[in-house]
C-alpha cells in the first residue's frame, strides 16, 4: 500500500532536509544554505511522504501582480507518479491567493510537456546571461 503525500505551504524547512532532497534529484548540487532564499521567497511547497521530504517548489515574487516558479524538484523515487503537477498547482493557487495576477516559468525545452501540462503556456521573453 503506498502512502499518501501531504502537500504544505511555506512549512519549516531545515537546510539538511532540502539539501538531501536537492543533492537526490539534481547531479552536482552542492550544500548551500536556504535560509536566505526562502526569506526572500513569497511562498513555497513542500511534500511529504512517511515525514520525509520528497518534493518541492519555491515561488519568488516582486512585490506585486508577478511570481516566478523556481526550483520545482521531486525526488527520483516519487517522479512520474503526478507529484510535480499538484506542486506547481498548489504553488499557482496559492500565489493567486497573495495577490499574484501573473506566474512565470523558465525552463529547459524537453519540460515543455511538463509545464504545459500544468497549465503554462508559451511566451516571448527574454534572457541575459550574467556569467
Amino acid at each position: 500500500m503506498s502512502t499518501t503525500v501531504t502537500l504544505a505551504i511555506s512549512p519549516a524547512l531545515p537546510d539538511d532536509e532540502l539539501n538531501a532532497l536537492f543533492a537526490a534529484s539534481w547531479p552536482g548540487h552542492r550544500t548551500t544554505s536556504f535560509a536566505p532564499l526562502l526569506a526572500r521567497s513569497l511562498l513555497w511547497v513542500a511534500a511529504r511522504k512517511a515525514g520525509r521530504l520528497v518534493g518541492y517548489v519555491n515561488v519568488a515574487g516582486d512585490g506585486g501582480l508577478h511570481a516566478f516558479v523556481l526550483d520545482t524538484t521531486v525526488h527520483p523515487d516519487e517522479r512520474g507518479q503526478g507529484l510535480g503537477r499538484q506542486l506547481v498547482r498548489a504553488a499557482a493557487d496559492e500565489a493567486r491567493v497573495r495577490g499574484a495576477r501573473w506566474l512565470h516559468v523558465d525552463y529547459e525545452a524537453d519540460l515543455t510537456p511538463f509545464y504545459a501540462s500544468c497549465g503554462f503556456r508559451p511566451t516571448a521573453a527574454g534572457l541575459m546571461p550574467l556569467g
